[in-house]
């Protein structure tokens, strides 16, 4: 074994699984701090100075005005941008501890060990323009052009959500029951776009293990780790594929089930447009749509912390989903039965008195008209 595997870091002695463990376990401990007193407390200050205007605020800019240059809102911005900052790219960061342990970590994702026709990739594959601009997520050189990528974002993802601690993949679960109580029958056929290492496709290979599903991303280090974690657990209704989920290739009416968790927000309006025109061609007659995103919100300062956290987390294109008229986006391509309504992720969170911060979940489904 090399480097932080063994308890040591050849580059920097100080960085080991101990003091790893111990800045990132700060770090989360800060951020639960800032979703669950900072937010509160931000959220306060600007219904006090929102209640002294004439005209309630309507919009993201009417927020700002008010809140933007306040020292509670810009303390509030640079420890979510910062603190995301350390988690990937700091002394004791994602990047820095998977780095050291390369060697080790390429190795077992060897696609020897894997079953026939459960990994397919495609190293011509064009990287789109927007994809290659930005370090999404902050995720250094994003979760495509480092081999071990997958590792780190699957790390990262542990916590994308604080609140929610290690019940993270309760999320995943959660969209699968949602589908399955929406289902008149279990599904055959199923896609899930942009699966990136898979766990969104986990809880779909558990609960439908007679259907042929089918996981692509653009990703290579990503569908690796997926193929990886489904060979282990001995799934054999996956396969991974890399490529370009709105571009598929599939043939028309390939499956009765597309779809999506957190995709989405990270492209813009014209591959969003796609991405809906490519879930209606590849459905069958009465199959159903579900993604998974960011889109519903109910109040201009909702909509002001959700830009600017777009901004501070390098997802420019969350901004510019939430202005389009989805629903007529689905109407036009040929969707019925279309639902866009707010995800809980967890109990309790879409109560009234709810007070941390959260992403706001949404579900966006429809059925392909016969």
């Amino acid at each position: 074994m090399t480097g932080a595997m063994s308890g040591t870091n050849r580059r920097d002695p100080g960085l080991n699984g101990r003091s790893f463990t111990a800045a990132q376990s700060f770090l989360l401990s800060s951020k639960l701090y800032w979703t669950r007193k900072m937010f509160p407390a931000l959220r306060e200050k600007y219904n006090g100075l929102a209640a002294k205007e004439s005209t309630p605020p309507e919009s993201a800019a009417d927020v700002a005005r008010l809140i933007a240059n306040t020292p509670d809102y810009q303390v509030y911005a640079w420890l979510e941008r910062h603190l995301q900052r350390f988690k990937y790219s700091g002394r004791y960061g994602l990047q820095a501890y998977h780095d050291d342990m390369r060697e080790d970590l390429l190795a077992s994702l060897d696609q020897a060990d894997l079953p026939d026709g459960m990994l397919t990739l495609d190293p011509d594959l064009e990287m789109p323009r927007y994809y290659k601009a930005v370090d999404i997520h902050q995720h250094p050189g994003g979760v495509w052009s480092d081999e071990i990528a997958g590792f780190v974002y699957e790390r990262g993802a542990r916590s994308t959500t604080p609140t929610m601690g290690t019940r993270h993949a309760d999320l995943h679960d959660r969209l699968v029951m949602a589908v399955d109580e929406a289902l008149e029958s279990d599904p055959t056929d199923i896609f899930d776009m942009a699966c990136g290492f898979g766990k969104s496709t986990g809880p779909f290979i558990e609960r439908y293990r007679d259907a042929k599903i089918t996981g692509m991303d653009l990703s290579a280090p990503c569908v690796k780790l997926a193929a990886k974690t489904a060979a282990e657990a001995q799934a054999n209704n996956i396969r991974y594929m890399q490529g370009n989920a709105f571009e598929s290739g599939f043939a028309d009416e390939s499956f009765d089930l597309v779809t999506s968790t957190m995709y989405l927000h990270e492209m813009p309006p014209p591959q969003i447009e796609k991405t809906i025109e490519e879930s209606a061609r590849l459905l069958r007659p009465g199959g159903y749509m579900a993604h998974l995103d960011f889109f519903r919100l109910p109040d201009a300062f909702t909509r002001f912390i959700h830009y600017g956290h777009g901004r501070r987390n390098n997802e420019p294109f969350m901004e510019p989903l939430a202005e389009m008229d989805l629903a007529g986006l689905l109407e036009r391509n040929g969707f019925k039965d279309i639902r866009i309504e707010p995800f809980a992720e967890d109990d309790g969170v879409l109560d009234e008195g709810y007070r941390p911060w959260r992403f706001p979940w949404t579900l966006i489904t429809g059925v392909k008209a016969a």
